[in-house]
């Protein structure tokens, strides 16, 4: 339990974690004000019993003081469980939402594959249901166990200025509650394990069927595919059910052992007292101790149950961000080689090596170089040994067959993943040794499918510029060709498009996704097969869009449509992870290798007639 406690503080930030530990100091006072209550009772019952039985006057200040206690026991609780409750809210939700953009943040800089071996499920299972758990239930479970310890602790302290031996009694009472909470929380451990795998099975399976819906109804599977649906969603039910099955048995032995220790401290009381050895004040005074002691107690215990639930759940959490990133502030090199005390020296002088390099322009140079390049997934080799330069200010097509490695040489080219041999250089610094952040300045892509975001089209085009005035959104739009459908919108800009664009055609994403690029305005773009779905009518339009986009910038393009690498600077022809081919079109179709080829199945292809 108090393992728990610790992983959950140290999970906190700072700031958090100030408020957790102010909480528990304000939760001591709480529990002192609470056991004061015993006090006035005590005070009470030996004025009253002292008149009764004793025949000595009652007198009035008796009731003062047995009153005046009550109420600085009742609103001191008022006040510090008020406090209490406020700091561990605000704790509590704020670290979850800090965690989640804590999370976002290093997701940024995880490797690409990261994403391909973890389920898109896993990850918003942590970033939701856990974090969730941390802000709503693991404020209220680790708090209320702590503070009926801490309240039914003192209450036993105290017990022990009253009656040593009653106090032994609570004592081993409150020792056996502790050993039956805890096979509760061993009866919980492995299923706790299969609650959060089964929670994230099904926001990954709501997922995949909702964004597959168009397939599911396509293919006629839609019975099959709500099975798999129902399969996942009842299995989540079944754990939960046996979690509370578990749970159940060992919270009504929890709580009868609670109720049968207070009856141990009644009987126990009246013996003493029948024995002559306990005054009778004192006898009525601990009789009404034991329906006190172990309320806060049980209150607690019935939580503890999720703690096992909340350790996975930080676990989880903290083992994402314990996942190593890409060397993403590229000081580490720095330091060393040139000595830049902290890495804003370093991302300030990458954006200056970078503009000396933009202002200076040689077209000979090469601004990006891929030597004896290598990389693979797991053991599958996907790059073998490619070594290209691409000048500044030229045109490379890159050309191959599917799944020769065109995209993945790509994403290497602008650091989506860390080359696993040789290097690649922009304006010959090693692009590790960049910030992450300042490399992706010097890049804008353009992706064959377009994910657009639940927001205005205004938003979406500004995306890499929020700060960015309509009148330079409006300008990106009309470079890019989509000013004249979105004025026709009902809201224009403002019109709120659907999650990923669906509310849009693929032209019309596609064509928004340019302006986007635009408004970027960065010296490298790379298109990915950026025209391959585009319907005749929306064609013209998008080779136009391209042309504003790449005037003057440096192009690396993934294309299969001739049109779009004939006039190529370059064409590099990637076959099996390794440069089959490169030179200009006439060269490589002279050749009649590879290329040569693929021209002749692309004109074949294009007088097809229907």
């Amino acid at each position: 339990m108090f393992g728990t406690l610790i992983k959950f503080f140290k999970f906190c930030d700072k700031e958090n974690r100030k408020k957790f530990t102010g909480s528990i100091f304000v939760g001591i006072l709480n529990s002192l004000f609470m056991a004061f209550r015993i006090g006035a009772v005590a005070v009470m019952l030996r004025g009253v019993i002292g008149t009764a039985i004793e025949g000595q006057p009652f007198e009035t200040k008796t009731i003062w003081l047995s009153f005046g206690i009550m109420c600085v026991s009742m609103i001191g609780g008022i006040i510090t469980r008020k406090v209490t409750a406020m700091w561990q809210c605000e704790g509590g939700y704020r670290t979850c939402a800090q965690k989640r953009i804590e999370i976002a943040e290093h997701l940024r800089y995880l490797p690409m594959g990261y994403f391909n071996e973890n389920s898109l499920g896993e990850i918003t299972s942590v970033t939701t249901n856990t974090m969730e758990a941390v802000g709503d239930v693991a404020t209220r479970a680790v708090m209320m166990v702590f503070q009926g310890l801490l309240d039914t602790s003192l209450i036993i302290v105290m017990l022990f200025f009253f009656d040593w031996r009653i106090a032994l009694v609570a004592l081993a009472g409150f020792a056996l509650f502790e050993f039956v909470n805890f096979f509760m929380r061993f009866a919980v451990k492995d299923i706790s394990a299969d609650k959060i795998r089964d929670d994230a099975a099904e926001i990954g399976k709501v997922l995949e069927y909702i964004q597959g819906i168009a397939e599911v109804k396509a293919y006629n599977l839609v019975g099959k595919r709500s099975r798999e649906l129902n399969d996942v969603i009842n299995r989540r039910k079944k754990t939960l059910i046996k979690m509370e099955m578990r749970c159940i048995p060992v919270s009504n032995l929890q709580s009868l052992v609670a109720k049968l220790s207070g009856v141990a401290m009644m009987i126990a009381s009246l013996y003493f007292y029948l024995a002559g050895t306990m005054a009778l004040a004192d006898c009525a005074t601990m009789l009404v101790c034991s329906f006190m002691l172990f309320n806060a107690l049980e209150a607690g215990g019935n939580y503890s149950a999720l703690l096992r639930t909340i350790d996975l759940g930080v676990t989880k959490a903290s083992a994402i961000l314990a996942l190593p990133t890409m060397n993403i502030d590229g000081a580490t090199n720095e330091k060393e080689s040139h000595g830049f005390g902290t890495s804003n020296d370093v991302s300030n002088k990458n954006k200056k090596d970078f503009a000396l390099a933009k202002s200076n322009p040689c077209d000979n140079s090469s601004l990006i170089e891929a030597r004896n390049v290598d990389f693979a997934y797991d053991k599958r080799k996907i790059i073998d040994g490619i070594s290209l330069s691409i000048p500044e200010h030229s045109t490379t097509a890159i050309v191959g067959p599917s799944g020769g490695g065109k995209t993945t040489f790509c994403h290497l080219l602008a650091r989506f993943w860390d080359v696993d041999k040789g290097t690649v250089t922009l304006e010959g610094k090693d692009v590790r040794d960049y910030s992450m952040d300042n490399l992706m300045k010097n890049y804008s892509f353009v992706f064959q499918n377009v994910y657009l975001f639940h927001d205005t089209i205004a938003n979406n085009i500004r995306f890499g510029q929020p700060e960015a005035p309509m009148e330079k959104v409006i300008a990106a739009a009309k470079k890019a060709c989509c000013h004249e459908f979105i004025s026709a919108l009902p809201n224009g800009y403002d019109t709120v498009i659907g999650e990923g664009g669906a509310s849009l055609s693929g032209g019309e994403r596609q064509r928004i996704s340019i302006a986007r690029a635009i408004m970027k305005d960065s010296p490298i773009i790379i298109l990915d097969e950026a025209t391959a779905n585009v319907d005749p009518e929306n064609e013209r339009d998008l080779m136009t869009a391209i042309e504003e986009l790449t005037r003057e910038k440096t192009v690396i393009m993934i294309a299969h449509r001739l049109k779009t690498v004939r006039n190529a600077d370059q064409i590099v022809v990637i076959d099996k992870g390794r440069i089959a081919e490169q030179g200009k079109h006439e060269e490589l179709v002279a050749k009649g290798g590879i290329y040569a080829r693929f021209i002749d199945s692309r004109k074949e292809a294009v007088s097809w007639k229907l």
